[in-house]
């Protein structure tokens, strides 16, 4: 049996690159646990819920791309006793979709691929000393910041760059506020009707 000498792929990534790999898996992670998020935090609703869905098809389906994100953080050097939380959420997810509407409401709150992304984000900070969040919690914007920022001293303003990180928070807000407006309307136009 030959020993690879190769290192392993974490000693290999210098501090940029495990930033990019580790983005690119927050993106997956979002797509696939918070697509819609309430505006300024890490909740939402995303592609696993949506599968989650379709009774069993549906259920498999969002533990195959849970393994995705699993499989991934092995491919950044994480070990494989830390992706075990993780392991065990997918799975679980899964038991809890067999069940129906509580599943559906699980899918919401059991989300298997973030919680790799912040196994990967906790092993990167030991490994490489990361420790911003903007590029795990808003994987687009701050890919385009970053863009911006070697283009134009001013992006790299501290409040410039918070304001832009945060734009899809600040209009769900507005849209939340929308939301509440049109029903506040909605409510007093039925009252008036009903009387």
């Amino acid at each position: 049996m030959v020993l690879s000498t190769k290192p392993p792929l974490d000693t290999q990534l210098d501090k940029q690159r495990a930033l990019k790999l580790e983005r690119e898996l927050a993106l997956y992670a979002n797509t696939m646990d918070s697509l819609v998020r309430f505006p300024f935090t890490r909740q939402g609703v995303g592609l696993d819920a949506a599968a989650g869905t379709v009774p069993v098809v549906g259920d498999i389906a969002g533990l195959v791309l849970a393994c995705y994100a699993i499989y991934r953080a092995l491919e950044l050097g994480v070990p494989f006793q830390k992706l075990l939380p993780a392991i065990k959420l997918a799975v679980a997810d899964l038991g809890v979709g067999f069940i129906p509407v509580v599943g559906d409401v699980a899918d919401v709150f059991i989300r298997p691929s973030r919680k790799a992304v912040n196994i990967v984000h906790d092993h990167l900070r030991e490994v490489h000393g990361i420790t911003s969040e903007a590029h795990r919690d808003h994987p687009v914007m701050h890919r385009m910041l970053e863009k911006r920022q070697a283009e134009s001293a001013v992006w790299r303003n501290p409040v410039v760059s918070w304001f832009w990180l945060h734009i899809p928070d600040m209009l769900g807000v507005l849209v939340l506020a929308w939301i509440g407006y049109s029903i506040f309307l909605l409510a007093g136009w039925i009252g008036q009707w009903v009387s």
